[in-house]
């Protein structure tokens, strides 16, 4: 592992001798990736962790988005079809040669058969646990759903033909038959479903904060890593020339942390737009600056939100309460995540699942839930859900931008926003999520 001090690259036993630290210059290591399980990470991985999720340190983010982040980096050493055929074959040779070997005490000249046969059948057992494991990424689990299909059609070829020229044995024939045409046909299955399927943090929170707290006693604090949202109740002094203008533009997140990101990446000022929280945060400014929107008869709001039920509520939230925009005829645009948009991507996004989103989605409004499809109900309903940190900010941010420019022209047929309110109070709907 190489130092991020000085570059000079220590092997283990270097480490090991010098109590854990680079042998040149006498800096600290922050991780052992021997003694890490299987969670591998090294100093200089995680230098460039940090570098790429600020765009090397240009951008603010939370530690949620880091631990995401940090997810898919790990996620992307997983199952490899490639590294697989190797495992396949090797241990297909040693599995029939010594098992068999051992059973051919007992059960004579079918031992290296029969032990060949449990083999395949334990590998496509493994193959479909692949495809459902909540610790390996989508391009992981479509690997092992492919890779389900090449050793059926392996199993297939293969087998028949030694059942019918080699063995010439009809119950072979059946069992090779029945094997192949099951791995073929469950990963056919899984092949579809994989993109649906819920995922979990390879590393826990605490473990990830554990990390930052040594790295920064080593190297130095992290300036782009962003503290929890302060609550500032006292109301802020702002000029009265200040306040005699108004934004065009009101971006409501439906928790204070994104809208913290957005301020402090300074997505207000380079956008020409305000940024609250539906929880009133920035506290010192917010009802000023609501004060301050009302009086713009063009405002656009543009509702950014979490794939949860929450979430999903934000727009109604905004049309029904008294503290936003309750009979009023301003123009709301849904830019956030639902889950028609997650269903339709094709890249895959980190979905997970717990009960308490079940409760949730099922005491929504039944206004909310006619807004959404039988296809989003079943999904939601199930306990799915996406947060927005599972984006970097850098993506987060140009999503956004998209949204607000995809709506200057609501009526044009370039637009790519959807209709979903009333003529008098309009809602509109981002029809993809990035």
């Amino acid at each position: 592992m190489k130092c991020i001090n000085c570059g000079t690259d220590n092997n283990l036993k270097d480490r090991t001798a010098n109590q854990g630290r680079c042998q040149k210059c006498n800096h600290p290591f922050v991780f052992e990736p021997t003694n890490m399980g299987n969670v591998k990470i090294t100093d200089p991985m995680f230098a460039k962790i940090l570098a790429d999720i600020s765009a090397n340190n240009t951008l603010f983010f939370t530690p949620k988005q880091l631990l995401y982040f940090l997810d898919s980096r790990l996620r992307n050493k997983s199952f490899k079809s490639l590294g697989f055929a190797g495992f396949y074959i090797f241990f297909n040779v040693w599995v029939t040669g010594f098992v068999g070997g051992i059973l051919s005490g007992i059960m004579s000249s079918n031992s290296f058969l029969t032990a060949n046969i449990i083999y395949q059948i334990c590998v496509v057992i493994y193959l479909f646990n692949n495809t459902n494991s909540a610790k390996l990424n989508n391009a992981s689990r479509k690997a092992s759903a492919k890779s389900l299909q090449r050793l059926g059609v392996l199993i297939l070829v293969v087998g028949i033909l030694a059942s019918l020229f080699v063995f010439n044995s009809y119950i072979l024939f059946i069992i090779v038959v029945i094997l192949g045409m099951s791995s073929i046909f469950l990963g056919t299955r899984q092949l579809g479903k994989v993109d649906s399927l819920a995922q979990e943090f390879l590393i826990s929170q605490s473990y990830l904060e554990g990390w930052l707290e040594r790295w920064q006693q080593i190297n130095g604090s992290l300036p782009k890593i962003l503290p929890s949202p302060r609550q500032e109740i006292a109301p802020a002094t702002i000029n009265p020339d200040v306040t005699a203008y108004s934004f065009d533009r009101l971006v409501v997140c439906d928790n204070s942390t994104i809208a913290q990101l957005l301020i402090a990446n300074n997505f207000h000022f380079e956008n020409n737009c305000a940024i609250l929280s539906i929880t009133g945060y920035p506290q010192s400014i917010f009802n000023t600056t609501m004060e301050m929107l009302r009086r713009n008869p063009d405002l656009k709001v543009y509702a950014l939100h979490d794939c949860t039920p929450r979430g999903i509520s934000l727009v109604h939230r905004l049309r029904s309460s008294d503290s936003w925009f309750l009979d009023s005829n301003v123009t709301i645009i849904d830019v956030g995540l639902l889950p028609r948009q997650i269903i339709a991507t094709k890249r895959g996004m980190f979905i997970q699942n717990t009960p308490s989103i079940t409760t949730e989605a099922k005491k929504l409004s039944q206004e909310i839930r006619q807004s959404l499809s039988a296809e989003e109900l079943v999904w939601l309903d199930a306990g799915n859900f996406v947060e927005l940190e599972s984006f970097t900010p850098q993506r987060l941010i140009k999503v956004l931008q998209s949204g607000i420019s995809g709506s200057s022209n609501l009526e044009g047929n370039d637009s790519s926003m959807i209709l979903i309110g009333d003529s008098g109070n309009d809602i509109y709907m981002v029809e993809s999520f990035g």
